[in-house]
């Protein structure tokens, strides 16, 4: 039923979107303390989203050094671009955890409010069809 409803189709990609890039914000922070490991991000989900009106293809986390911590297995289909370098250690690490914390609780919010959306949109529905409150 819902999948025939765009906002429903929208808010479902806006969710898996916010859940690939907690796993990717995860993989920066447990590489912290990586020799040369260069944080990443997922391309901002509005010009995905509204460019193809669907998942891009799949990506592929690389290990660049023996050091680095196993990423997961894929970004379920959102393309990954390299973080903005604000601070690069001697050892070539420029994961800022300042930055990966504001950026992981600005995602909690913003899957807390597809997450809102969603249930309400479907409180609606069943009302408009006599089913709700």
């Amino acid at each position: 039923m819902n999948g025939d409803l765009p906002i429903f189709s929208a808010l479902k990609a806006r969710m898996h979107w916010n859940q690939s890039r907690q796993k990717l914000i995860a993989e920066n922070v447990a590489n912290a303390d990586s020799v040369g490991y260069k944080p990443r991000d997922l391309k901002d989900f509005s010009k995905t989203y509204a460019a193809t009106g669907r998942i891009q293809a799949v990506v592929q986390p690389a290990m660049t050094s023996p050091t680095h911590l196993a990423g997961f297995d894929q970004l379920s289909g959102f393309s990954a671009q390299k973080g903005m370098d604000f601070e690069t250690v001697p050892s070539g690490n420029s994961v800022n955890l300042e930055d990966q914390m504001t950026k992981l609780a600005e995602n909690q919010m913003d899957y807390q409010s597809a997450i809102t959306i969603y249930t309400k949109s479907m409180n609606y529905l069943k009302i408009a069809l006599g089913k709700g409150k």
